[in-house]
């Protein structure tokens, strides 16, 4: 018997192969996740999130009630006496504590001195500049170190007594978040008292907050004020104008100060001239840092309209025959305005497109972290 014949393609019927074909073709089916969209937005929230408020909570229980900041420059003579008297205040208001000194770049011996305090003292933290930046330099660091709920800065010269601290946490705890000291009665120089009165009262007057001592050392703050009042330059005269801008409650409270018992003052006469620079600084930082066309708009209009007018007026009198531009130092005064009111229009609108790209941070080269 003939063996059967095996089809050949060309034999083989397109629509009964076809089905086999597609068979061996599909693919195999996958399990496919369900897409983000469809679940609950409950669901998709991050669990770490959710216990934000408590963590957060949990965190401030356990954050110092007070934080004391000392900035500091050469007073090695001072610093185991203030050290004995806050030990001794802090410890009779029962409360958790830490000392903050902040090392400004010191000369003598002052940074040996705190190392040795620390060595004997658990409360107490250490940070050192490579150089001298200065006291707002000190603060800024300071309060980004600080970690207690209340902040309590202070000289290191014993000028500032330790004692008044219970009464700054009570005037925090009535509901201010900034109490600035007022030192009602100096024990400093005439040379030193009448022109820091002076600056005083101009800073009341253009910024509207009633306190009589803005330089004060001794001041007391809620956590918040000091973690966002920036600090930077010369700026330390006027946190209260700082922090009155970023809408916290500012007040003041008479304390004592004593006079200098070590060393003498880091402070010349230089520091007034300076201050007055300083507060047009924070002026313009706090009510046109965001807004600075509102500063020099203003000037810059009324410069340009002043010439307008001018120029304006002496052209009339031109075409009445009734003067001749070329010998009037008026009209080109009238010019001058105008050209300077345009520059200062300018540099307003320079300054609105910068303030909505500049980011900075300043930084501060520390040398050393004793905590």
């Amino acid at each position: 018997m003939p063996a059967p014949m095996t089809p050949t393609p060309e034999q083989t019927d397109p629509q009964e192969a076809q089905p086999e074909v597609q068979q061996q073709q599909r693919p195999p089916q996958v399990a496919r996740p369900r897409p983000q969209q469809q679940r609950n937005p409950q669901q998709q929230r991050d669990p770490q999130q959710q216990r934000n408020p408590q963590q957060q909570r949990n965190q401030q229980q356990q954050w110092p009630d007070i934080t004391v900041v000392i900035p500091l420059y050469n007073e090695e003579e001072s610093l185991k006496e203030l050290n004995q008297q806050l030990r001794s205040t802090l410890g009779r208001m029962n409360v958790r504590y830490e000392l903050l000194f902040v090392d400004d770049g010191s000369t003598d011996h002052s940074f040996q001195i705190l190392r040795d305090m620390k060595r004997n003292d658990r409360h107490i933290k250490v940070v050192r500049f490579r150089r001298n930046y200065g006291k707002s330099a000190a603060l800024a660091v300071g309060f980004d170190k600080a970690q207690g709920n209340i902040v309590i800065t202070m000289d290191a010269d014993l000028q500032d007594d330790p004692s008044e601290i219970p009464s700054l946490k009570r005037r925090i705890e009535e509901g201010y978040d900034l109490v600035s000291g007022w030192k009602k009665v100096r024990r400093d120089p005439l040379t030193k008292t009448i022109p820091s009165r002076f600056f005083n009262f101009i800073t009341s007057l253009l910024t509207g907050i009633k306190i009589h001592d803005f330089n004060c050392g001794l001041k007391a703050y809620r956590r918040d004020v000091v973690k966002s009042v920036k600090v930077y330059g010369e700026l330390h005269r006027y946190i209260p104008v700082l922090a009155h801008w970023e809408g916290f409650k500012i007040g003041e409270m008479v304390v004592q100060h004593r006079a200098r018992k070590y060393g003498k003052t880091k402070f010349g006469l230089g520091r007034f001239w300076k201050g007055f620079l300083d507060l047009l600084t924070a002026l313009f930082t706090t009510r046109f840092l965001r807004r600075p066309l509102h500063l020099f708009g203003p000037i810059g209009a009324g410069m340009t309209l002043i010439g307008l007018l001018i120029d304006l007026w002496l052209v009339i009198e031109w075409f009445m025959g009734l003067t001749s531009l070329g010998n009037r130092p008026l009209f080109l005064a009238g010019s001058m305005l105008i050209v300077i009111g345009i520059q200062f229009i300018s540099i307003g609108l320079l300054g609105e497109m910068i303030s909505k790209t500049r980011t900075s941070a300043e930084e501060y080269s520390i040398r050393e972290f004793l905590k």
